[in-house]
């Protein structure tokens, strides 16, 4: 009977062997994590789960007694040491499972700031697994004077959540303006007011030199020269994607586990899909990181897995939730020469337009649900929006879906 194995049991992990019993495979199906947790959601963690408004249970993407039910073997906890492309087999210690078909959902880990500025000392903090929250949640208090490094989608949600829970909260960004490698200075804008106006102390153009402390962090020096009185930091200075067992096993990497367009790497037998997971979109070669692509490209790999050889037609679409405010992305903005502001119907809310040219690339739309909906099908569609209507606030945008 044909085996599929599967490493790594976050969301692509766990939509893929969903999705291979869902379709009728009836071989048997090995779901191996290095967490000790089923697999579970990871936007809520950095949100509402450290807010105190998720119950664990509540973060599982399935109940746990899915994985049984569906006759999908679950090993958590569990470390893979190498891969045997040869023999076909993951290495565990001492044991060797066979496979007949391998896929790699093994998603991405945090940079860590080197041990050398301080990045080791207790009270020095990344967002990615439960366990990574779990160990920070009890920093969270009142007047604590916590320091956010890192001023991308991460470090903007750490920092709206210590700000509602009452904390003094510093954000420093090397870079001229925080976003700015992902969003346009519209966007950077919005967000920068957006905090300050909660009591943010936001840095742009300031690194950080070092934390201090002798095995607590206490202190920090900025590359301006200005100390800071710290209890702890949390580092968002971006993810990579987790690439190791790929590597070691001779795979192709290229931003990622280089695959094909239907999710197959430079070994005929193994696949990937995640955010470890590069792929061809557009005529370039790109790697997402986000929920829905987790889910969908994970759900066609499963499929073509059994034998259906379909390509992955990525639809990129993101989400940030930052106090009372929902960023919803539509398409990529890579390229973009000019931006098109539109006012959205209600207080605070708002949408951005990202083009080449005269061709819509993407949306950054704040607490406008209609703009974000509008902009994605549009660029689902291959179409454009004239940039003087969409300029325009009380043109309605919906004629342009025709």
């Amino acid at each position: 009977m044909s085996h599929i194995v599967v490493i790594g049991a976050g969301q692509a992990g766990a939509s893929l062997v969903a999705k291979l019993r869902n379709s009728g495979f009836d071989g048997d199906v090995t779901l191996i994590g290095a967490e000790p947790a089923p697999p579970y959601q990871r936007p809520p963690l950095s949100k509402a789960y450290l807010l105190g408004e998720m119950e664990l249970e509540r973060l599982y993407l399935r109940p746990e007694h899915f994985y049984a039910d569906n006759n999908i073997t679950l090993r958590l906890n569990t470390h893979v040491d190498a891969i045997d492309t040869g023999t076909r087999e993951v290495v565990i210690g001492d044991e060797r499972v066979s496979y007949d078909q391998l896929a790699l959902t093994t998603g991405s880990v945090p940079r860590h700031l080197p041990a050398a500025i301080g990045g080791a000392l207790d009270g020095v903090h990344v967002v990615r697994t439960l366990q990574d929250v779990d160990k920070m949640v009890s920093e969270f208090a009142q007047d604590r004077r916590v320091l956010i490094i890192g001023g991308g989608y991460i470090g903007l949600e750490a920092a709206a959540v210590a700000a509602k829970k009452g904390l003094r909260v510093t954000l420093v960004e090397m870079a001229d303006r925080i976003l700015q490698r992902v969003a346009a200075p519209e966007t950077s804008d919005y967000f920068r007011a957006l905090h300050r106006a909660h009591g943010v102390d936001i840095r742009e153009g300031v690194g950080l030199e070092r934390l201090t402390g002798d095995t607590r962090v206490t202190g920090a020096v900025l590359s301006d020269g200005s100390t800071l009185d710290v209890d702890f930091a949390v580092i968002g200075v971006g993810i990579a994607p987790d690439t190791a067992l790929a590597e070691a096993a001779g795979l192709e990497i290229e931003n990622g586990i280089k695959t094909d367009a239907h999710g197959r790497t430079s070994d005929p037998t193994i696949w990937a899909a995640g955010d470890c997971a590069s792929f061809p979109y557009r005529g370039t070669r790109i790697r997402l990181e986000s929920v829905p692509n987790a889910i969908d490209q994970a759900e066609l790999v499963a499929r073509n897995m059994m034998g259906e050889n379909v390509d992955y037609i990525a639809k990129p679409w993101f989400w940030s939730d930052q106090y009372d405010v929902k960023l919803q992305i539509a398409g990529l903005n890579a390229g973009y020469d000019n931006v098109v502001s539109r006012p959205g119907e209600h207080d605070g809310s708002a949408s951005f337009w990202y083009y080449q040219g005269d061709t819509l690339l993407a949306v950054d739309a704040m607490n406008d649900p209609r703009a974000y909906m509008i902009g994605k099908r549009l660029i689902e569609a291959g179409k454009t929006a004239d940039k003087t209507l969409v300029a325009d606030p009380s043109a309605d945008l919906k004629p342009l879906l025709k």
